[in-house]
Formats: structure tokens, C-alpha cells, sequence
């Protein structure tokens, strides 16, 4: 089993403390933040000091660990009232990606099969199973990058979006997951990201991660995937995902869909890395999933606009959607599936 040490952590849990590795601060600095109270954790998660679907939703749970440590002293049934609030507060910090809500309810049911026990050994047995979903992401992104890696041939150009590495997950990432596990392995990769407006997760984050790691990425603006492509420079797109249908449409950061288009032009595969808790049972298809709409103060904040009579309004969905009959593969824990496999292996 290959071995992938990354120079970072994301997520760490330490003497009741949270510890989250500050996305928002990347690439300039490495700094590292301490929480206590679960409040600040859905703060970290609004405004994407934690971000990326399964490291959102390993944050979630302990932020339930937090809020238990809090209410643990709570009179008669306080504390589950008090934690049925607090599950419903972290919940809905973001409505898109769906690792946040299954982590969530998988913690409260374990509340509610042990309500007749004392507050004090539900606490317990919640962070047990907050640091076992901790645990579960790390293998299951092994897994992803073991079966993904065998897609990529020596000397490919991989492209990815945004960022679904190291620093979206507990693990080595999903979609970098499966770069790291061909790089490490002895595959000579070239690997592109793109900058990801207008939050710039590719320039800050997925650049900064590979490179730190050692390894070689080119770094272009969102506009030059069609030039890229056409310029046979691409072998293989592999993106993550926030949430997966059931017939296979897939939400992912904004411009995968644009990446799908273009791919599926110029004939390059198309493939989407996620886990099982990825996939939302109750989700049909593409229309049941809901898509977040952020400030329009992440596109125009301080540009000062004179001699203008209209207003000018903002239109910022940090999601869309790519239709599943784009999407070549899905590289996940159960092996490489396609869209007709999704609902025999995850409902």
C-alpha cells in the first residue's frame, strides 16, 4: 500500500480543541486556527476558512463534538433540545454540499438510539464518531486515489477544478487524491489547474497544495480550458463533486460545467472523484439539488463605478450542475462506476 506523506493538515482534533488549517489565508500563510465553540465552526464554514464537501462535513461533526462538551451540563433533557438546535444551526452553514447534512444526521441518530443513556456517555460516543468519520475520509480517499490512478498513463496531462485535494478532505483529496497516488507512484504527470473565479480555490489552494507536496503544475486562467484542450495538452479532466444524484448529475464548484462542455468537444474524458457519502439518496437527479448563491461582494467589492445611471447587479452561484451523460466515469471508494451503477451501489 503506497504511502503518501503531505506536508499539511487540514483537520485536527486535540485535547477537545478543533484545529483548522485557514484556507482563507493561503497562499500567502500557513496558519492554523483553534476552535472551542461550535458557533465559530459554522463561521469557518460560511466563509470558507474550511471548505470542500467531505472536510465540511468531518468539521461538521466535530462541531457537534464542541457543542455536546458545551450542553453536557445542561439539566434534564436541555441537552438534547440544546443539540437538536445546534444540529439544525450547522446544517444549513451550507446548503450545496451534501457530506455537511449526512455527517450531521449521522451524528443525531446516534443521539437518539442511545437517548436513554446519560448525557455524559452520548457525549462520548459522539466524538468516538466524529473522529471515526475523520477516519473513514482518510481511507476512503486512499481508496479513490488507488482505483483513479490506474486511469492515468505516463506522461498524461491531467486537468483539475478547484480544489478537491488535501485541503478539501481529511485525507490526500479525491480528485488530487488520485494525482497523488499516479505521481507518487511513479507516473510522470503535467498537471493543470485552473484559477477557479471568483474565489480563486485553484490559484490559492490547489497550486499552492501540489506544489508544497513537490509536485509540477501549471497554473491558467478559466478561459483557457478551450485552448488548452484543443491544443492536445489534456488527456484527462478529474474533478471533485458536492453532491451526486442518484442518475449521476453532479454539482461541483462553478466553470465544471464549461470544463464538461469543452471536454466532451474535443473528445478528452471526463471524470468526477467523490465518496459514497457524496452520493444523496434523495436526490433524483440534477433538479433536487440545491444550488448556493454567495455576495456579490466576492466579484465587485471595491471597484467604484462612475458615470452610471442603471444599477448593476451581481449573479454569483458558487455551483452548477453537470449533466451526467458529460461525465465519463466516477472514480469513488466502490471502484470506477457510471452513472447506471450509481443507485445499485448507493441506495
Amino acid at each position: 500500500m503506497l504511502t503518501i506523506d503531505l506536508p499539511f493538515r487540514t483537520i485536527e482534533w486535540k485535547d477537545r480543541r478543533l484545529i483548522l488549517l485557514n484556507q482563507q489565508a493561503l497562499p500567502e500563510k500557513l496558519e492554523y486556527l483553534e476552535y472551542t465553540d461550535y458557533r465559530k465552526v459554522i463561521g469557518a464554514i460560511k466563509d470558507l476558512t474550511v471548505r470542500g464537501a467531505p472536510a465540511i462535513g468531518v468539521a461538521a461533526a466535530y462541531a457537534l463534538s464542541l457543542a455536546s462538551a458545551e450542553f453536557l451540563e445542561s439539566v434534564g433533557k436541555g441537552y438534547f433540545k440544546l443539540m437538536k438546535k445546534a444540529s439544525e444551526e450547522i446544517a444549513d452553514a451550507r446548503p450545496t454540499a451534501v457530506n455537511l447534512r449526512w455527517a450531521v444526521e449521522r451524528i443525531t441518530g446516534l443521539i437518539k438510539e442511545n437517548a436513554d443513556k446519560p448525557a455524559e456517555e452520548i457525549d462520548k460516543l459522539v466524538v468516538r464518531e466524529a473522529k471515526t468519520i475523520e477516519r473513514e475520509d482518510v481511507e476512503l480517499c486512499q481508496k479513490i486515489g488507488e482505483y483513479g490512478a490506474g486511469l492515468i498513463n505516463n506522461g498524461d496531462g491531467v486537468l483539475t477544478h478547484c480544489n478537491a485535494g488535501a485541503l478539501a478532505t481529511a485525507g490526500i483529496g479525491t480528485a488530487l487524491g488520485v494525482i497523488y497516488t499516479a505521481a507518487f507512484s511513479g507516473k510522470n504527470i503535467r498537471i493543470y489547474s485552473g484559477e477557479t473565479r471568483p474565489v480563486d480555490q485553484g490559484r490559492r489552494l490547489t497550486v499552492w497544495e501540489l506544489a508544497a507536496s513537490g509536485l509540477d503544475v501549471a497554473l491558467i486562467c478559466d478561459n483557457m480550458v478551450a485552448s488548452l484542450l484543443s491544443a492536445g495538452k489534456v488527456d484527462k479532466v478529474i474533478v471533485g463533486a458536492d453532491r451526486i444524484a442518484l442518475n449521476g448529475d453532479t454539482a461541483n464548484k462553478i466553470g465544471t460545467l464549461n470544463i464538461a462542455i469543452i471536454a466532451k468537444n474535443y473528445g478528452v474524458p471526463f471524470y468526477v472523484a467523490a465518496p459514497y457519502s457524496t452520493f444523496d439518496k434523495r436526490a433524483k437527479d440534477g433538479n433536487d439539488i440545491p444550488i448556493e448563491f454567495r455576495s456579490g461582494k466576492e466579484i465587485v467589492n471595491k471597484e467604484k463605478y462612475e458615470g452610471i445611471k442603471g444599477r448593476i447587479d451581481v449573479y454569483n452561484p458558487a455551483f452548477d450542475i453537470t449533466p451526467s451523460d458529460l461525465i465519463s466515469g466516477f472514480i469513488t471508494d466502490k471502484g470506477i462506476l457510471n452513472a447506471g451503477d450509481i443507485s445499485a451501489k448507493f441506495v
